[in-house]
């Protein structure tokens, strides 16, 4: 066998084509972009009352969430009213405040025993959740 001691290098034929790199970078953004957008976020629908006077609060509150058919959750989980009660008096040592987030469609007499069940327990902060609403 015999090899070639010398190689020479071709000068202008020797160019990268870079067409085809953009391309396949192209579609694979575009499929990103598509399959981003169809995974669904888990969690509760509500949809929040609107109110003019509404104001931001922290983030160490208890989130209590009714739904529009009047289904209890607490930190997303379903719960009943006794439940609800005994899982208040674990964590009411943690945090001392209430967000309460509730459905338009929801019962207002489901939102009082809430609220009174938390008074019961010495929780001073309850607070009720709403969408700011902007004219």
């Amino acid at each position: 066998m015999k090899f070639r001691k010398h190689m020479q290098i071709e000068h202008g034929l020797g160019q990268f084509d870079i067409a085809p790199m953009i391309d396949i970078v192209f579609q694979l953004l575009i499929f990103f972009m598509l399959t981003s957008s169809f995974v669904l976020q888990p969690g509760i629908r509500i949809n929040l009352p609107k109110a003019v006077t509404s104001e931001v609060v922290g983030d160490k509150n208890i989130i209590i969430s009714i739904s529009a058919e009047n289904v209890l959750y607490l930190s997303g989980k379903v719960v009943t009213l006794g439940e609800l009660k005994e899982k208040l008096k674990e964590v009411k040592a943690v945090s001392g405040s209430v967000l309460i987030k509730s459905d338009k469609k929801a019962y207002l007499g489901r939102v009082v025993e809430i609220w009174d069940i938390c008074r019961e327990l010495g929780l001073e902060r309850i607070n009720v959740a709403t969408n700011q609403d902007i004219e």
